[in-house]
């Protein structure tokens, strides 16, 4: 690190108490899913994009939008639909007239793309051409229309949901664009707990009010420090190994061998190990340990290891060959 480690620890230990109090927020509307919430926030720190995977009824949108409130950024939803274009979310241009000269001119409309945290509902249901349209703005943070290129403002996250149950009407997403997303992430049912705690708050009269606790600001400063977080180079290691093993041509397990179609690409390794700092900053730590990357290992691979078909008879997904790669190499 190049300041002073003093400084850093400070400044680490008040933009982590206020990730706390976001959590807390979140925990006003949000009961349970404390696995999923924190791998939305890895995200956000780690700078990259999420998509969201549950049944019908799991508080997916709700949950995005809890979030969204409690952080002081521009939020919009985007309800994708089979006739949904791409202009719908982009933007498009309109006429308009100068009434003090009556020249008519082009002034293009932003759409809402243009907020800080984007809300995909069901991405899944929108034909490729419209699904390609967050492309640009997921890896270059900028859109372009008729030749001319704009800026997105910062921090610009996107957190797409899709329905794994529904397959008339959906379009599933190209492999090019799910590899655009830092992380995977799927919702289980609530604990019987959980479920219980649910229909009591969510059933009587009482609404809680969430309040703003976390800047833009801040997350674009903790986005820097967790570039900042140190890994060694021995973890660096484990992760190419992790990786590469995942490729069945250059893997050294049969299984991955017998299971899988195509591997993880370099993406996935540099996803690792920004998510696994991104980890170990929100646990106020300024080092990445073994237990980090297992935690992120999932999410980052399960939409970057493909399985041939014979693996998908069998119910052998890409958590499992991932699963099994971690117990001889983490």
């Amino acid at each position: 690190m190049n300041r002073d480690i003093a400084g850093i620890e400070q400044e680490v230990r008040i933009l982590t108490e206020k990730i706390t109090n976001l959590k807390k927020e979140i925990g006003k509307i949000i009961i349970g899913q404390e696995e999923t919430i924190e791998q939305l926030l890895i995200t956000f720190l780690a700078g990259g994009h999420a998509l969201l995977e549950g049944v019908p009824g799991l508080a997916k949108t709700l949950m995005i939008r809890t979030l969204a409130e409690a952080i002081d950024l521009k939020f919009k939803r985007i309800q994708f639909t089979p006739d949904l274009m791409p202009s719908d979310i982009i933007g498009t241009e309109i006429l308009e007239e100068d009434h003090s000269t009556g020249k008519k001119f082009f002034k293009f409309n932003k759409g809402p793309i243009f907020a800080n945290i984007v809300l995909a509902d069901e991405i899944n249901r929108t034909p490729p051409k419209t699904q390609a349209a967050l492309l640009e703005a997921m890896q270059e943070f900028e859109v372009t229309y008729s030749g001319k290129t704009y800026e997105l403002d910062r921090p610009f996250f996107i957190l797409a949901t899709q329905n794994p149950i529904e397959q008339s009407g959906t379009f599933i997403l190209p492999e090019a664009q799910q590899d655009r997303f830092l992380l995977y992430i799927k919702i289980g049912y609530p604990s019987e707990a959980e479920e219980k705690a649910v229909l009591k708050s969510t059933t009587g009269t009482k609404k809680a009010i969430l309040n703003k606790v976390i800047s833009g600001q801040d997350i674009l400063r903790l986005q820097g420090l967790v570039r900042e977080v140190p890994i060694s180079d021995d973890l660096i290691a484990l992760v190419s190994r992790l990786i590469r093993d995942t490729r069945p041509e250059t893997s050294t397990d049969s299984y991955v061998k017998e299971w899988v179609n195509w591997g993880a690409g370099p993406r996935a390794g540099q996803a690792m190990i920004l998510t696994a700092k991104a980890r170990a900053l929100i646990s106020g730590r300024l080092s990445v340990t073994p237990d980090d990357i297992r935690h992120v290992a999932l999410p980052v691979l399960r939409h970057r290891v493909i399985v041939n078909f014979r693996a998908e008879s069998e119910g052998i997904t890409a958590d499992d060959v991932t699963r099994q790669l971690m117990k001889t190499i983490l």
